[in-house]
C-alpha cells in the first residue's frame, strides 16, 4: 500500500509500505477513506518529538471500513464505517478505568503516527478497536467526522473543560488555529459572557469570528492591553494556550486573572519559563493535558444533530494521494490560510439511527 512515512526532521514522503496485518486478538484493519492532517504531525516534521522513530507512517485521524477484526474484537465487523480516534485504549489499566485514555498504560494512549504506524496509509491497524473506534451514522459526513478523530475532543477536553468554562466568563483563546477555532465553537456551549480570539494572521481573526468569538485582536497589537481593558484590570477568567510556543504561554500567565485557569493545549517543543514570582499570590489553576477522547462519543451525538460547526474549519480537500502537496499547504498556513486540510472522502447518503 501507499503511505506517508517518516524518515528523518524535514523528511517525509507518500511511498509504498508493506500492508497492515492482525498483529492482536483487540486489533482492526480499517481501509482509510478520509484522513486531516494535525498540527502535532507538523511538529513530528520539524522535530519536536524525538521519539517518533524513522520509518513511521504518520497521522492519528480517519475516517474509513472496517476490513477485518482480531478474534477479540466485538464492537466492529467488516463493513462498519468507523472514526479512528487519536487515542487508543486498553481499557484495563488504571487510567482507562477512569476514562482518562491518553494516560492508558497498557499499551495504548497516543500510538498511533506516533509509536506505531499512523492513519496516512491506504490502510491502518488500529489496536484495541473496541474502544478507539467509533461507529458513524450515515448522516455524518466523512469530512466532518475526521474532525472529531482530535482538534474537537483535545479543545473541548483540553481547553474548555480542564479551563473549567463557566457561564459569563471572559474567555481568551490564544492561537485561532485549528484546536483554538474549535476551543471557540465548544466554549459557545457553556454560555460564556465574552470569548476574545489573539492570532498573528488576519484570515484566523476572520474565522475567530464566525465560530462565535465576540472580539479578536492581533498577536502583535498589545492583546494582554486590551483583555485588561475588557475586564476593568481584572483579566480573563480562562485562557486557552493554543499555540505551543514559550511566549505566548508566558503571555497567557499573565493574561489571566487572579483565581483563574490557564488551559494549555498547546504541544511545546521548547522550555516555557513559569514565572513563579509573579504567579505564587494569584491562586490560579494551570492545567495541561493529552486528549482522552472519553468525550467523542457526546460530540459524535451533537455533530450528528447539526450542533458543530465543522465544515467551517476545513478549507482545503485533496485526494488521499497528495498528501506531500497537503503538507506543504498546512505548513504554510500564514501563507495559504488552511486552516484544516482533509484527503479523501467518499460521499455517504443513508442516514442510519445513532446508538445509545
Amino acid at each position: 500500500m501507499k503511505a506517508f512515512v517518516f524518515h528523518a526532521p524535514g523528511e517525509a514522503a507518500w511511498e509504498d509500505v508493506a500492508d497492515p496485518g492482525i498483529l492482536e486478538p483487540g486489533d482492526a484493519i480499517v481501509r482509510v477513506d478520509t484522513v486531516t492532517i494535525c498540527g502535532t504531525d507538523l511538529h513530528i516534521l520539524k522535530g519536536d518529538v524525538p521519539e517518533v522513530p524513522a520509518g513511521t507512517v504518520l497521522g492519528h485521524e480517519a475516517v474509513g471500513e472496517v476490513v477485518e477484526v482480531g478474534s477479540g474484537v466485538s464492537t466492529v465487523r467488516p463493513g462498519d464505517r468507523v472514526l479512528v480516534s487519536c487515542i487508543s485504549a486498553c481499557g484495563r489499566c488504571r487510567y482507562c478505568r477512569e476514562g482518562a485514555y491518553g494516560q492508558c498504560r497498557g499499551g495504548g494512549g497516543w500510538i498511533l503516527g506516533h509509536t506505531v504506524d499512523g492513519t496516512q496509509a491506504e490502510y491502518v491497524r488500529v489496536p484495541f478497536a473496541d474502544l478507539s473506534v467509533h461507529p458513524l451514522p450515515g448522516g455524518v459526513s466523512s469530512q466532518d467526522a475526521v474532525l472529531l478523530a482530535d482538534i474537537f475532543p483535545t479543545a473541548y477536553e483540553v481547553g474548555v473543560l480542564n479551563g473549567e468554562v463557566r457561564p459569563g466568563d471572559t474567555v481568551a483563546v490564544v492561537g485561532a488555529g485549528p484546536i483554538g477555532l474549535a476551543a471557540i465553537a465548544t466554549a459557545r456551549l457553556f454560555s460564556p459572557g465574552r470569548v476574545i480570539a489573539v492570532d498573528l494572521a488576519q484570515s484566523r481573526l476572520e474565522a475567530a469570528s464566525r465560530l462565535g468569538a465576540d472580539t479578536v485582536v492581533n498577536a502583535a497589537e498589545e492583546p494582554e492591553r486590551l483583555v485588561a481593558d475588557l475586564t476593568d484590570g481584572l483579566g480573563a477568567d480562562v485562557v486557552v494556550e493554543a499555540v505551543g510556543v514559550p511566549a505566548t504561554f508566558e503571555m497567557c500567565a499573565r493574561m489571566v486573572r487572579p483565581g483563574g485557569h490557564l488551559a494549555n493545549v498547546g504541544v511545546h517543543g521548547k522550555p516555557a519559563t513559569l514565572h513563579l514570582e509573579d504567579l505564587w499570590i494569584k491562586n490560579l489553576t494551570i492545567r495541561t493535558g493529552l486528549v482522552d477522547t472519553s468525550s467523542t462519543p457526546t460530540l459524535l451525538r451533537m455533530m450528528a444533530a447539526g450542533r458543530l460547526p465543522a465544515a467551517e474549519l476545513v478549507t482545503h480537500t485533496f485526494d488521499l494521494d497528495a498528501m506531500e502537496e497537503a503538507y506543504d499547504i498546512f505548513g504554510r498556513a500564514a501563507d495559504t490560510a488552511a486552516l484544516k486540510v482533509v484527503l479523501g472522502g467518499k460521499h455517504h447518503d443513508a442516514v442510519l439511527p445513532m446508538t445509545a
